[in-house]
């Protein structure tokens, strides 16, 4: 078997590939990474990558079908992967997050390979008053993130077939340690926060809901995906929320839990902040009754203790960690700035390997 896993140079990829390995030993794995973060590791003095059969680098937006060849699956994680990167390069975001996600799916099929593993959100959810969300509930993105994944996933779900499978992944919020840590994501945030002896200051009134998921069991699920058929999920196109429904948690939930963990931490709380519209309670009955032997493991308390622990163990101890380059955009900043992005963020050839 043989599995190219794109963006796996990122915050997520280090961990699938790693999960990947290990349950699937017998299985080649292929990364291809425009390598933005690739310099950006975090708590490791070997490259993630060492376990790959070949780094492929370049563009997903000008991608070589040939690298396809004598592929069986496809994981498809390469995005512009947040809410304030998003907004800052839109159109490079639709690019990249539908366009060429969707360009990459077609050359996969037409070059016979067996699936293809999109790595979705449940920000697509964006906002809702009503109880948790199904795979059929209305979808209400905000972001221009969320909207490429809605765009992304209406093309995707009808490119399946009898030879072709599309599995959308439509993931919870993020979090957990990494080879490539990033802390803007809520809950590492908060940890990091902690960690470095500053107060946790939650910029809403802390009731809005957001489902989390830690990359752990992110890679578990892709890699119930890659194997799905087998288990006898065989629809050609599946869309699918992937979580615990005891993940849902508010805002203030998790501030108060990340501070009981680390001790000694104040929480603050803007008790009059304007409404968060970023609130959202997701169902996560399908991928229970679809995948049960690829159920996440890791809850609240167990990945605060990691991140917690993990951070430590890094000499952690930044008090202005947001300007860092455990911030992806601030990263990107700084690659612009030296001249080594554009503003379509793509590499120039004043770019320096430093």
């Amino acid at each position: 078997m043989k599995i190219l896993v794109t963006g796996n140079m990122g915050y997520v990829g280090p961990v699938v590939v790693e999960f990947l390995g290990e349950a699937r030993p017998d299985a080649d794995l292929f990364g291809f990474d425009t390598g933005y973060f690739a310099a950006c590791l975090t708590g490791r003095e070997t490259l993630p990558e060492a376990r790959l059969r070949a780094q492929y680098f370049g563009d997903v937006r000008r991608f070589d079908p040939t690298l396809l060849d004598g592929i069986d699956h496809v994981v498809h994680l390469a995005a512009i992967s947040n809410d304030p990167i998003s907004k800052l390069y839109e159109r490079v975001t639709f690019d990249i997050n539908h366009r060429a996600t969707v360009a990459i799916a077609r050359a996969a099929r037409e070059s016979g390979v067996r699936s293809f593993v999109f790595a979705s959100s449940c920000s697509m959810y964006g906002y809702s008053a009503g109880g948790p969300r199904t795979e059929d509930a209305e979808l209400n993105p905000l972001t221009p993130y969320a909207k490429s994944k809605v765009r992304a996933e209406q093309e995707l779900l009808g490119l399946g077939d009898g030879d072709f499978r599309v599995t959308c992944l439509r993931f919870s919020t993020a979090c957990g340690m990494s080879p490539r840590l990033r802390l803007d994501l809520v809950l590492n945030d908060f940890v990091a926060c902690a960690v470095a002896g500053q107060p946790i200051t939650v910029l809403s009134d802390g009731t809005p809901w957001r489902p989390l998921i830690h990359v752990k069991d992110m890679a578990r699920a892709i890699d119930w995906a890659i194997g799905r058929v087998e288990a006898g999920v065989t629809e050609p196109n599946l869309a699918v929320n992937v979580g615990r429904d005891d993940g849902n948690h508010q805002v203030r939930e998790l501030a108060e839990t990340v501070a009981r963990h680390v001790g000694g931490v104040e929480v603050s709380i803007n008790e009059n902040a304007p409404e968060d519209r970023r609130s959202y309670r997701v169902d996560f009955a399908k991928y229970r009754e679809l995948a049960p032997d690829h159920q996440p493991q890791i809850g609240l308390d167990q990945a605060v203790e990691e991140l917690r622990d993990g951070l430590r163990a890094m000499g952690f101890a930044d008090a202005g960690f947001r300007e860092s380059i455990l911030m992806r955009i601030r990263h990107l900043d700084r690659l612009r700035e030296r001249g080594a992005l554009d503003e379509d963020l793509c590499w120039t050839e004043r770019t320096v390997i430093q």
